[in-house]
C-alpha cells in the first residue's frame, strides 16, 4: 500500500512538472499597453488651430499643415510638393491624393482655399504674423493643385506655413456662417490623433485616427489629465498615474523636480537641444528704466552664471545676447556685458543716481524702484526673481518680486505697466523671424518695452520691409542692424537659452523632441511589451 501511495505520488509531481514546463514553454509576454497618460498643469481648452486660446500640443495633434519645419529645414506634409514663381510671389501646392478629415469630408484644394481665406478674414488678430499682412489671393487651380499669391516676395513663406498655427487645416463642416473666427461647431482635422471626449479642467482623450494618410500611431489613445499642482503631478508620478511629463519651462516642469527625479533613476528624463532665449524685459517708458545708462547697469548687475548654476542647475547655458548666435542670422559678435556690480554702479554714479544714507540709489528726491511681474505658477521665475533682487540690492537698487495669475501676468504685458517682465522667444522654427515680427503688436511685452526707444519707429518700419527683402545678403545686413540696436540699447537682459525637458516611466519608448518647444510628437510614442506571466 505504502509502495502504491509513493508511486501516484511521484506520477502526481511528474505530471504537475510537465505541466509546468508546458506553461513555460506557452507564456507570451503580456500584451504592450495602447493608452499613454500625460499630465499637465493646463486644460487642452478652445483647440480651433486659427485661434489662440488653445493648447497647441493638442492643436498639433489633431490639425496639419501643407508643409512641416524640421532640423533639417521645411519638408512636404499635406503638399507633397510645390513651385515658386521666379518672382517670388506665387506659390503653388500639389497635395496629396485621397486624404480626408475625420469627418469623411475631402482634403483637397477647396478646403485649403477656405480655410486661407478664413485665416486671412482675422487679419487684425494675426497681425503678429506678417505673412498674413502680405496674402493677395488664394486660389484652386484644380481639385488638388492650390496656389498662394503674395502682395509681395516673403521669405519666411514656408516656416510659417509650417507652424503649429493659424495655417493648419479644420474640415469646412466645422466652420460658422462660412469663418472660424467666432468659434466654430467642432475639432476635426486630418492629424494622426481625433479628440473624443472633452472634460473642461479635467481631462481630454485623443484616439488614434485608424484612417490616417500616414503612418499610423502605435498608441490607440492619449490621455490628457490636467493637474494644476506641480505636487499632485508629481504625486501621480510616483503612483504610476502617469507615463509623461513634458515642458519647456518651469510651469510645466520645475528644475528641482526634474534633478531629483533625474537622481532617483526610477524614471527616464530627457533633455533637448537649446530651444528659446530666456531674457528679462526693460520697460523703457518707465521713469527708472527709460534712462538707457539704468539699462545698461542692470544688465552688469545681474550674476547670470549664478542663476544658470544655482537655479538652473547647470542644465541651461549662459546667453551672452537675445538670440543665440546658433540661429540663422543671429551669429554677430555683439559686445558681451560681463557681471561687474563695480561697472553697474560706476554707471549709476555717472547717471545721477547716487547712494543714500540708507543704502538705496536716488535721483531728484526719486528713489530707485523696479518691479518684477512673474508668473505666480512658475516657482521658478520666483527663484530667478529672487537672485536678481539679491544682485540689484548690491547696486543700490530695490527690486520687488510681484507674482500675477496667468492671465493677468499676460494682459499686464498688454498695458506697460512694469519695469521688469520675463520673456522667452519663441524659439525655433520662430526665432528670429517670427519673433522680431511680434515686436511691432501693442498687445506684446515686447512692444511696450520697446516704445520709449527713440528709434522705435525706425525700428517696426525695418522689420516691415526685412520681412519682404528677397535678397540673403541684405537681410543679413537688416538682421545686423536691427539686433544689434536692440543689444546697444539694452531693452533685454539675455540670461540663458532655455531647453525643453521630459520625464517618462521606463516602458514608455520613442519619446523625442520636435521642431518647436510647443509640439509633443505622442505618434513616434509606444509601450514596451510586459514580461511574461
Amino acid at each position: 500500500m505504502r509502495k502504491l501511495v509513493f508511486l501516484l505520488a511521484a506520477l502526481l509531481c511528474c505530471l504537475f512538472i510537465a505541466a509546468c514546463e508546458g506553461n513555460e514553454k506557452n507564456a507570451q509576454p503580456q500584451a504592450a499597453r495602447t493608452e499613454l497618460s500625460y499630465a499637465s498643469t493646463k486644460d487642452i481648452r478652445n483647440i480651433n488651430p486659427h485661434l489662440y486660446s488653445g493648447e497647441m500640443a493638442a492643436q498639433n495633434m489633431v490639425f496639419e499643415p501643407l508643409v512641416i519645419n524640421t532640423p533639417e529645414g521645411v519638408k512636404p506634409w499635406l503638399a507633397e510638393r510645390w513651385e515658386i514663381s521666379p518672382d517670388g510671389k506665387e506659390y503653388t501646392f500639389h497635395l496629396r491624393k485621397g486624404v480626408h478629415f475625420t469627418d469623411g469630408a475631402p482634403f483637397n484644394a477647396e478646403a485649403v482655399k477656405l480655410n486661407m481665406d478664413a485665416i486671412v478674414a482675422n487679419k487684425p488678430r494675426h497681425a503678429w504674423l506678417d505673412m498674413v499682412n502680405l496674402i493677395d489671393r488664394n486660389e484652386v487651380v484644380d481639385e488638388h493643385t492650390f496656389k498662394l499669391v503674395m502682395k509681395h516676395p516673403y521669405y519666411p513663406t514656408l516656416v510659417e506655413l509650417g507652424l503649429v498655427r493659424p495655417f493648419r487645416f479644420i474640415s469646412p463642416n466645422c466652420f460658422v456662417n462660412g469663418q472660424t473666427k467666432d468659434g466654430v461647431s467642432g475639432y476635426v482635422g486630418t492629424g494622426p490623433w481625433v479628440l473624443t471626449e472633452h472634460k473642461d479642467k479635467q481631462y481630454s482623450l485623443f484616439t488614434a485616427n485608424k484612417d490616417y494618410w500616414g503612418t499610423k500611431p502605435e498608441l490607440q489613445a492619449v490621455r490628457w489629465r490636467v493637474m494644476p499642482d506641480h505636487q499632485t503631478i508629481m504625486l501621480a508620478l510616483q503612483k504610476g498615474e502617469i507615463d509623461l511629463l513634458f515642458g519647456s519651462d518651469g510651469d510645466m516642469l520645475n528644475l528641482d523636480a526634474f534633478n531629483a527625479l533625474q537622481k532617483e533613476g526610477k524614471y527616464v528624463t530627457a533633455i533637448s537641444a537649446p530651444v528659446a532665449s530666456r531674457a528679462i524685459l526693460l520697460n523703457a517708458h518707465q521713469p527708472v528704466t527709460k534712462e538707457k545708462a539704468v539699462r545698461e547697469a542692470l544688465q552688469h548687475a545681474i550674476n547670470k552664471q549664478a542663476i544658470a548654476e544655482g537655479v538652473l542647475n547647470g542644465t541651461e547655458s549662459v546667453a551672452n545676447t537675445l538670440i543665440s548666435p546658433t540661429v540663422h542670422y543671429c551669429d554677430l559678435d555683439l559686445p558681451v556685458r560681463e557681471y561687474s556690480p563695480a561697472k553697474a554702479s560706476e554707471l549709476l554714479d555717472v547717471a545721477g543716481w547716487k547712494t543714500g544714507a540708507d543704502g538705496w540709489r536716488y535721483k531728484d528726491g526719486k528713489k530707485a524702484v523696479v518691479r518684477l511681474y512673474y508668473n505666480s505658477q512658475n516657482a521658478q521665475e520666483r527663484t530667478i526673481g529672487e537672485y536678481m533682487q539679491s544682485d540689484l540690492k548690491k547696486i543700490g537698487i530695490e527690486m520687488k518680486i510681484i507674482g500675477e495669475e496667468k492671465q493677468a501676468f499676460l494682459d499686464r504685458q498688454k498695458t506697460g505697466d512694469f519695469e521688469l517682465q520675463y520673456s522667452l522667444s519663441w524659439g525655433t522654427p520662430y526665432d528670429p523671424q517670427s519673433y522680431l515680427s511680434s515686436w511691432r503688436i501693442p498687445a506684446h511685452g515686447d512692444y511696450q518695452a520697446q516704445v520709449g526707444l527713440e528709434r522705435k519707429e525706425w525700428l517696426d518700419k525695418a522689420i516691415t520691409e526685412l520681412m519682404i527683402e528677397p535678397n540673403e545678403d541684405a537681410r543679413q545686413k537688416m538682421y545686423r542692424e536691427i539686433l544689434t540696436y536692440i543689444h546697444d540699447e539694452g531693452v533685454y537682459i539675455p540670461l540663458t537659452y532655455s531647453r525643453t525637458k521630459a520625464v517618462h516611466s521606463k516602458t514608455l519608448q520613442g519619446v523625442g523632441f520636435g521642431a518647436s518647444q510647443y509640439e509633443i510628437p505622442f505618434e513616434t510614442m509606444y509601450f514596451q511589451k510586459g514580461p511574461a506571466r
